[in-house]
């Protein structure tokens, strides 16, 4: 059998590599002919190619098609670049979506059992709100406190603080930076930053955990816009730009007047301070990115036209470099993967016996008892 050579479409082998994000050189290390496979000169054994789909994450049986499939985003997709949609989607959006899709389904059923009360905040607003309206409604209803944001030792308490306030609202906020559990499947964030998927029972936002934690924060904010639209959405909108789509203008302006308030900016800001040490002094302050501030400046006519993209392409010059934090609580971060509201829910619910064990684990991304017996200590459940 491993030395029986399988015709397969070239043409198939490059879908696969394109959508696992891998480059040619990197897959020949592990396949060192992988060149002439991909060129037609020669084919894979079966066993090769069995282990080249494993390396690309895709389904064995797809790479003995006639031709690539078409995988199109199963939620409105609004990412552009320079006002232009973004091409196909790699595998790890596409599992990681389907991923969350199988745990809103998990939830929303949850929810109806045990009498959850529908969120009656989702489709309360349309896009000809005005942003500032809509931006006070949703801090009343989150009952955000902006002072404590302020006052928040780091963007990262800043962010947990956040994520805490919506999810106690009903939302189910799940970050992370990997597509489930698996560390060896990073997400890029600029392929995208977030999405949310609308539903009155389980209303769902993931948050690329891979971005900046104040980069997660504003993707959080315009996220959470959408559900008070009423509609699902993928984006990996940034506040300094100005999209074509209208639904994402108005999401970043209620985004940014959620987080940064026009009137408090308008007291705040130092005029005659150098620009550059005042866009940081305000970001630490509002607790948001550098991007978010000159955007807040820039519609409050508080700097020029040409102090804004001066700044803004100076921004974006800097290092791009996320920090990780090396080692850490496991499960605090299963717990920042898949939500705190989710995890509650589905760990109680197998401890009472409504929800197999191997369900569960399938959602958590776990395989262990133990595991999942010390995730109920670490949620104060057992």
């Amino acid at each position: 059998m491993s030395t029986f050579r399988v015709n397969v479409n070239p043409d198939l082998l490059k879908w696969a590599r394109r959508r696992a994000d891998l480059s040619v050189n990197s897959l020949r290390k592990k396949f060192p002919k992988y060149l002439e496979w991909e060129n037609g000169e020669t084919k894979p054994t079966f066993k090769q190619l069995e282990n080249f789909a494993k390396k690309t994450y895709t389904p064995f049986g797809i790479l003995l098609f006639s031709n690539p499939p078409n995988e199109p985003i199963p939620i409105p997709d609004f990412r552009t670049v320079r006002d232009e949609q973004i091409g196909n989607p790699s595998g790890n959006l596409l599992d990681t979506i389907d991923l969350c899709e199988r745990r809103q389904d998990w939830y929303r059923e949850y929810a109806r059992v045990v009498g959850e009360d529908r969120c009656d905040f989702v489709g309360t607003e349309s896009q000809h709100s005005k942003p500032e309206e809509t931006a006070e409604k949703i801090r009343c209803y989150l009952g955000l406190d902006l002072e404590r944001q302020k006052n928040a030792s780091s963007w990262s308490d800043a962010m947990r603080n956040l994520v805490d306030l919506v999810e106690e609202v009903g939302v189910l906020v799940m970050v992370s930076g990997v597509v489930g559990s698996n560390s060896h499947r990073r997400l890029n964030p600029d392929e995208f930053r977030g999405f949310v998927l609308e539903d009155s029972y389980a209303p769902l936002i993931f948050i690329n955990g891979a971005d900046s934690k104040a980069a997660q924060i504003f993707t959080l904010a315009h996220e959470l816009t959408h559900l008070w639209l009423g509609e699902s959405a993928l984006s990996n909108e940034r506040p300094d730009v100005l999209s074509s789509q209208s639904v994402e203008r108005w999401c970043n302006q209620v985004a940014v007047e959620l987080l940064m308030p026009r009137m408090e900016v308008m007291e705040e800001f130092r005029k005659f301070e150098n620009l550059s040490e005042e866009v940081q002094r305000l970001a630490k302050c509002f607790k948001v990115s550098n991007l978010v501030v000159l955007r807040r400046l820039f519609d409050s006519g508080l700097v020029t036209t040409d102090e804004y993209w001066r700044s803004v392409e100076y921004e974006l010059s800097k290092s791009q470099e996320v920090k990780r934090a090396s080692g850490g609580n496991f499960y605090r971060t299963l717990t920042a993967r898949t939500g705190k509201r989710f995890a509650i829910a589905l760990v109680s619910d197998t401890l009472e016996g409504n929800t197999l064990y191997l369900e569960a684990f399938r959602l958590l991304g776990i395989s262990k008892t133990k595991t999942f017996l010390k995730l109920a200590e670490h949620l104060e459940i057992l």
